[in-house]
């Protein structure tokens, strides 16, 4: 067996794309041996382990065992977390059973890979955002998709979001009137991936910027956030000329970093768009929070102020047409049941450009395995 499982850990060391057609197999092989009992467990008891994952972020015990690299006992991590021992062995037992820390003998823990893992700050605020925002709505989901029908969701008037928190509020206004939610989106959004892996890894800021005038505004990040976008976008061309220019709503603007040479400007993008004639629109991850009718007016505000040397660059996923990997799909999940939206193909992506006379000329890949890429969208070519 151990010959096996070093031959599996070499093939998987190879690439990325090894490593996740590994893990695939084995899922599958693992499936494969399910009786119906297991069956019911793995699913039956999904929210149980996130719920329980949060306790120990909560308790900072991933980050306490990723300290020490000796086995720490129930009363050490207890005496740690203020935690009675009785309640801390049973969360850690069932954190030991579901693989997220390890236990070496009678009533002692340590880390894992997973609680490395766990222990990681976007791990963190990716597993309380998910945990806090997106599980709720998941869990209204059934009941959303019988009161329309079965229908495909088009309007943000009715969504899983609004039934799970009884609201009237859409998403982003709901997380403005809730700090701990916006503060754990904001800092997985920051955080979750490596600085290397964005468009401007892959897209030729410079040769189409070249000769651009000094007057004009350059860069202006629609729904930017706090600015990570604008701040990353200067660091890496800090002598191209013109403006760049943050926008989102107040609640995320009154965040903003303090990156020098950056302007944080409160604009709802809903709103005809005020900085006229830039050269570069950048949209990251907000067109697919909408539903179509959304998209279409936020698309209208941007050909409005576009001129003809503009570039509208949206950064979003791109699905291929089949085997779409199970991360991905679950965010499409989530696009379906928080905002009535969905992700897209980019035959789909195409056709919604099209639909408001702009045209999609070139898609850039800068992260295959979630299919995040940018889109060059331009006011269409005469012929």
């Amino acid at each position: 067996m151990e010959a096996i499982k070093e031959q599996i850990t070499s093939i998987a060391n190879e690439s990325d794309a090894s490593r996740q057609e590994v893990m695939s197999a084995l899922q599958d092989l693992l499936f494969s041996f399910e009786t119906t009992e297991d069956t019911i467990h793995r699913y039956g008891h999904m929210n149980l382990q996130t719920a329980v994952v949060q306790v120990g972020i909560n308790l900072g015990l991933f980050k306490y065992l990723s300290q020490h690299d000796k086995p720490s006992t129930v009363d050490e991590i207890s005496e740690e977390s203020g935690t009675d021992p009785q309640l801390m062995v049973r969360f850690l037992r069932f954190l030991a059973a579901a693989g997220a820390v390890h236990e070496t003998e009678k009533d002692q823990y340590v880390a894992n890979h997973v609680t490395h893992n766990l222990s990681d700050r976007a791990v963190e605020a990716g597993i309380s955002h998910y945990f806090s925002t997106a599980a709720p709505p998941a869990q209204s989901l059934p009941s959303f998709v019988e009161q329309t029908g079965y229908r495909n969701p088009v309007t943000e008037t009715h969504t899983a979001f609004k039934l799970a928190f009884h609201t009237d509020l859409n998403a982003y206004a709901w997380l403005g009137q809730n700090p701990a939610q916006l503060n754990h989106f904001n800092t997985y959004m920051a955080l979750r991936r490596k600085p290397d892996s964005t468009w401007l890894s892959v897209y030729p800021v410079a040769a189409e910027a070249s000769g651009w005038p000094s007057e004009k505004p350059l860069y202006v990040n629609i729904g930017g956030g706090v600015g990570h976008q604008c701040a990353q976008f200067r660091e890496k061309y800090p002598n191209l000329p013109g403006r760049v220019v943050l926008q989102d709503l107040p609640h995320s603007v009154a965040q903003a970093l303090p990156t020098p040479g950056v302007e944080n400007m409160a604009h709802n993008m809903l709103e005809p768009q005020p900085v006229v004639g830039a050269k570069f629109y950048y949209l990251r991850a907000v067109l697919h929070n909408h539903p179509p009718h959304t998209i279409r007016l936020v698309l209208e505000n941007m050909k409005a102020a576009m001129g003809p040397e503009s570039v509208l660059l949206i950064d979003e996923m791109v699905f291929p047409e089949s085997g779409v990997n199970f991360n991905t799909a679950s965010l499409d999940m989530t696009m379906l049941s928080v905002f009535a939206s969905m992700e897209r193909t980019e035959a789909q992506w195409r056709l919604v450009f099209e639909d408001v006379g702009l045209e999609l000329v070139r898609t850039y890949t800068y992260y295959q395995r979630n299919y995040e890429s940018v889109m060059d969208v331009r006011l269409p070519r005469t012929k």
